[in-house]
């Protein structure tokens, strides 16, 4: 019986990238909201948030260029669109609000740069794509969440860019296992590397 990734495989897809020579780090949106199954939060997205303190130490170490985002709309809804037409709850993260505040274990240091945007990618509306432009960065390393939503979108937009992308593997989470598993399939198909912690050290 052919399985998925004999079909993936026969096709030509999943080859490796590899890191470049001048990595960066992009945190998508671990934000207090995100921690709590009472608001966005749930699944496996605080063990992401661990490995994600790990990672950060790391590529501060080597002096990497590092942003951050947050979901942020205004308080009186002039800027929602289609993303808070389809998840309604999502106009609650206004600038002052306690759900979008990055969490207290990734508070960025400054000359971290920190994006606000409405919508998944973190390229999208955003100056991302000219910071890093700007830094002559070759590779995007993402951590994250959820995988299935803001981390896809920002992968997707990061290969659509030509910056080899890095999808650290246990620095993304998502409220619910298997869209996690899934998008990481199909990331890893298309459109990026997966490597663990220790991966992106060994090879950085």
């Amino acid at each position: 019986m052919t399985s998925d990734l004999d079909i993936y495989e026969k096709q030509g897809f999943a080859g490796n990238i590899g890191m470049g020579t001048k990595p960066a780090l992009v945190i998508v949106d671990f934000l207090v909201g995100f921690t709590d199954p009472a608001h966005f939060g749930g699944g496996n997205i605080l063990a992401a948030i661990a490995g994600t303190e790990k990672l950060l130490a790391f590529a501060r170490a080597k002096t990497w260029p590092i942003a951050h985002t947050r979901v942020v709309y205004a308080d009186d809804g002039s800027d929602c669109g289609g993303f808070t037409r389809k998840v309604p709850a999502l106009r609650r993260l206004t600038e002052t609000s306690p759900l979008t505040q990055i969490v207290p274990q990734l508070t960025p240091a400054p000359g971290e740069l920190i994006l606000r945007k409405r919508n998944a990618s973190a390229f999208f509306g955003t100056e991302l794509v000219g910071w890093l432009a700007a830094r002559q960065v070759d590779t995007l390393v993402v951590a994250g969440c959820t995988t299935s939503g803001c981390v896809r979108a920002t992968v997707i937009d990061s290969c659509s860019h030509n910056f080899r992308t890095i999808v650290a593997l246990d620095c993304v989470g998502d409220r619910a296992q298997g869209p996690h598993e899934a998008n990481l399939f199909d990331m890893k198909q298309k459109y990026a590397d997966l490597m663990t912690n220790e991966e992106i050290e060994t090879n950085s």
